[in-house]
């Protein structure tokens, strides 16, 4: 029996695994000021403060196991007549984006992501709720892939 989020005649490309790097460095910024904080103030006012900073290492911890895995399960693959995105470990999603529908594509980068050599392709359609996009590629892939779907979402529009 195969998975609705697996489908059978479709070879997935994955994205950087520099996207890794990306989501870690903000969490860990995030993090760092309440466990230097509760380090502080456990050193100064009061010993229970060591669990305010401990908490929030084991956060960073869950974060670092978490979100390589996450990444490791963004996969994108081009098909003839749609573009299919799947993300999510717990929660799965399969987002099938048909060439035709598309209105227009983005490419965007970020300070980080520029200095991690990362892009992400966001799909704009018709509908508000579609999330289309796909984050961590190399900014050539990520151009390759703008100017494929855009051609190709011409060309369905066209009636070819």
């Amino acid at each position: 029996m195969t998975s609705p989020f697996d489908p059978a005649d479709v070879t997935w490309s994955r994205v950087s695994t520099r996207l890794t790097a990306a989501r870690l460095i903000p969490a860990t910024i995030t993090f760092a000021f309440p466990i230097v904080a509760g380090s502080v103030l456990a050193m100064t006012v009061s010993p229970w403060f060591w669990l305010l900073a401990g908490a929030f290492v084991l956060l960073l911890v869950w974060t670092a196991i978490v979100v390589p895995r996450q990444v490791r399960a963004i996969g994108y693959a081009e098909r003839e007549d749609d573009l299919l995105i799947r993300k999510g470990i717990l929660f799965r999603s399969l987002t099938v984006v048909p060439y035709g529908r598309m209105q227009y594509v983005d490419v965007e980068a970020g300070p980080l992501d520029r200095r991690l050599g990362l892009a992400k392709v966001q799909l704009h359609t018709a509908s508000v709720g579609t999330d289309a996009q796909i984050p961590g590629l190399p900014p050539e892939e990520a151009a390759r892939l703008r100017d494929r779907l855009a051609s190709r979402g011409e060309a369905r529009l066209a009636g070819l």
